[in-house]
């Protein structure tokens, strides 16, 4: 779940999930996510506590999640700084926070079984 940090302190999440809660409503299936009423990203949440992460461009990034200091932490193959969250539950899906500093909150728009479709490597001519 890779966000832009800004600056701001850690939000306090009430109710936030553990990571054994979060690997039971996750694992083997695809989130799709929205932010401000705008489509976001896609993740799809594999064995292992590892990661499929698209913008919806086809492009993914692998990664995996572990907790830390109560939040969700995500690491990518890409971008190695981790991308800490805190979800909530509730009756429309997931809430998720971001707690790098900025004021990014995403929820869960669709739920699929199905993997999300990725492109390969860009080939040159």
């Amino acid at each position: 779940m890779l966000a832009l940090p800004l600056s701001a302190s850690a939000q306090q999440v009430p109710d936030a999930m553990t990571a054994q809660e979060f690997d039971a409503y996750s694992q083997g299936k695809t989130f799709y996510y929205g932010a401000q009423g705008e489509p976001y990203g896609a993740e799809e949440y594999l064995p292992d506590r590892r990661v499929r992460w698209s913008f919806l461009d086809g492009n993914c990034q692998e990664g995996h999640w572990y907790e830390e200091a109560g939040h969700i932490c995500f690491v990518y193959e890409d971008m190695p700084d981790p991308q800490c969250w805190s979800f909530v539950e509730g009756s429309s899906g997931l809430t998720a926070y971001f707690q790098g500093g900025s004021q990014t909150v995403l929820y869960e728009m669709q739920t699929s079984p199905e993997p999300m479709i990725c492109h390969g490597p860009e080939v040159g001519v």
